[in-house]
């Protein structure tokens, strides 16, 4: 261990000089120089031509300085640095020890990010590299200069921001006035065309169509997937399997109705670029009928309104369990005595299996002894004699005096009344805040807060007569596809799952000798069990 004596007691062990595996000749620096814009315009093209131009012969007309390089980004974000490849190769240039100086245009070409500018500087410094912001007249071997850089990264991150906020006015504006954004890159039976807008690729509007046709008979996005792997389907990527996700992708996208719903999601922070689901945080933008549909109106309405019935029935299981389309009469056949479903099940009767449907709060001991069971046979045999009455009586027309329409308007009512309530709040809520002072506030906290709480409260009182409206408006239309179904059939001569689940909204367990089978429109026949 070399060691040179500087006192009496003490030995100076000398530090190690850095041996850089790229070492430049006798005193010349190895002058680098970064550059970017951040948008694919004329102007910033300009811009950025200019400025690799002018570092080259500036670096190479310095005499003391040796030209190491031009590292840039071209059309990229200085919001954040890990997107940008050309200044992650000069950093790591700068650690392999290839560089000893950086020039830079300005501060926001460096980053717009004040953290990631102040911690690349500082790392630079500590390799040895200086940075000169040319702009602003900054040295970054001189140790005062960190002030100035925090202070007007600290602007370029403000202006950063204030040109996000700018842009997003701009997009919003444009969203009101109706302008659509279309990407199409990954949706099925869609391309851009050369104006802009969508056209149809028809093949694959074949299988949207297919899909939505399937989920308004009845099928789960689970068996219609299995369905389009079965066929080798294709999804826009390529691959032949589907997933029940993929199905549902399909079955939520307001595009295939013609419709455009726009500020989905949205930027959280200018800065990391993070974005997030618009659950109300921002307003959204619906434009109907701004390109071609996939879906005819009605079909997309329907489905649109069974898949709400389905969320809704699977969170609150009303009392019936779980939303099931393995047999049809699964999510028809009712209890008349605790309201809940009837479920398959399997006996074994004279060394033969057979299908029976018991009601599920039955075969699981809970509160309902007493509900009727049928033999699969015999109920399928029953529901078909009561269509066929209905098909020989030629029962088309759809009243709207009944029950539902009655309850669609108390829950028309109900709506409008807590809507009433809500801006009601609202008005008092404003009036507190307008007329009060910092000081007040605090006394005023306790109001401020009880009324918080109302609005809460009432607003999710919203969701169960809306629910309702939306079952009106989905029976209506089932109501209505039911009967163009009924004016095109024969009476049937067996059981048919999807023409069952096309007319009948619900069978219900009156005794074991009887049903009440209901169509779709509030046609309702007691019929008495068929014995086979």
């Amino acid at each position: 261990m070399n060691t040179i004596a500087v006192s009496k007691n003490v030995l100076m062990i000398p530090a190690k000089k850095k041996i850089q595996k790229y070492a430049a000749p006798e005193n010349m620096l190895r002058a680098a120089a970064y550059c970017r814009v951040s948008k694919d315009e004329a102007g910033q093209q300009n811009s950025y031509s200019s400025q690799i131009s002018y570092y080259t012969d500036h670096i190479n007309n310095n005499p003391e300085w040796r030209f190491a390089g031009i590292y840039s980004d071209e059309g990229i974000s200085g919001t954040l640095t890990k997107n940008r490849t050309g200044f992650n190769k000069m950093i790591k240039a700068a650690r392999q020890g290839k560089i000893d100086i950086i020039l830079c245009k300005s501060i926001s070409r460096f980053a717009r990010n004040t953290v990631d500018c102040l911690d690349y500087v500082r790392e630079l410094r500590s390799l040895g590299v200086t940075v000169i912001f040319e702009k602003e007249n900054i040295n970054t071997s001189s140790m005062s200069s960190e002030f100035a850089i925090s202070l007007y990264a600290s602007f370029a991150q403000a202006e950063s921001e204030s040109i996000s906020r700018n842009v997003t006015w701009g997009i919003e504006k444009s969203f009101r006035e109706g302008n659509v954004r279309y990407q199409v890159n990954q949706m099925l039976g869609y391309r851009l065309g050369a104006d802009g807008k969508p056209y149809i690729v028809d093949d694959e509007a074949e299988i949207v169509r297919n899909v939505f046709r399937r989920y308004s008979e009845g099928y789960t996005p689970t068996e219609i997937a299995q369905e389009l792997t079965d066929i080798n389907a294709k999804r826009r990527n390529g691959s032949t399997v589907w997933k029940r996700n993929n199905v549902y992708q399909i079955l939520k996208n307001e595009k295939y109705a013609g419709d455009a719903l726009m500020q989905k999601t949205y930027t959280v922070n200018c800065i990391t670029h993070d974005r997030a689901n618009n659950t109300g945080q921002k307003p959204m933008y619906f434009v109907q009928n701004c390109h071609e549909a996939i879906i005819d109106r009605e079909t997309y309405d329907i489905v649109r309104l069974e898949l709400e019935r389905r969320k809704h029935d699977s969170k609150k299981c009303r009392g019936r369990g779980r939303y099931s389309t393995k047999y049809s009469l699964s999510s028809l056949l009712v209890c008349p005595y605790c309201g809940g479903a009837y479920k398959r099940t399997t006996w074994l009767i004279k060394g033969e299996k057979k299908g029976v449907w018991r009601c599920k709060n039955r075969m699981e001991g809970k509160k309902c002894p007493i509900s009727p069971s049928y033999h699969e046979d015999v109920l399928q045999s029953t529901i078909v004699s009561a269509i066929n009455s209905f098909i020989e009586n030629k029962v088309y027309n759809i009243s709207d005096t009944g029950a539902d329409y009655s309850e669609n308007k108390t829950a028309e009512k109900r709506i409008s009344e807590i809507i009433s309530e809500l801006a009601d709040i609202e008005r008092q809520m404003d009036n507190i805040l307008s007329g009060i002072s910092s000081e007040m506030f605090e006394e005023a906290g306790d109001e401020l807060r009880e009324l918080n709480r109302r609005e809460s409260r009432i607003s999710n009182e919203l969701e169960e007569p809306r629910y309702k409206q939306g079952e009106y408006r989905r029976n209506k239309l089932k109501e209505k596809a039911a009967v163009n179904l009924m004016k095109g059939l024969s009476p049937l001569g067996s059981y048919d799952e999807k023409i069952i689940s096309g007319l009948v909204s619900k069978v219900e367990a009156v005794s074991k000798n009887e049903l009440y089978i209901i169509l779709y429109g509030g046609h309702k026949v007691k019929q008495s069990i068929v014995k086979n």
